[in-house]
């Protein structure tokens, strides 16, 4: 339980600290952060019906298949982060300095 402290105003001048145990919202479920691997019988790509969540998602792996939201992407690489890009960008200013030094001036 958590208190819920209040001021409250007796009359002008007069507070009073109100102090309430408010409970906290539970579930009736005796375990609700835990999962169950009960489903309703659902039928896999191998013809049969499943009610287990891990035999389920057990056969779909040996068969190759990948369960929506459970794959693993690859990791996003930054373009501005390839050793390419950099070097590439490095040459440029080089050759842009080098212009300017001998001058060389845009029109």
């Amino acid at each position: 339980m958590t208190v819920d402290v209040r001021l409250i105003e007796v009359e002008p001048g007069r507070w009073r600290i109100d102090r309430r145990e408010v409970p906290v919202a539970r579930s009736s479920l005796p375990c609700p952060m835990v999962i169950s691997d009960a489903m309703p019988p659902t039928e896999q790509v191998d013809g049969k019906f499943y009610e287990s969540k891990s035999a389920f998602r057990a056969v779909g792996r040996s068969l190759g298949l990948i369960e929506v939201g459970n794959e693993k992407p690859k990791p996003m690489v930054r373009s501005t982060d390839q050793r390419s890009v950099k070097d590439a960008r490095r040459k440029a200013l080089r050759t842009a300095a080098e212009k300017s030094k001998a001058g060389h001036r845009a029109r």
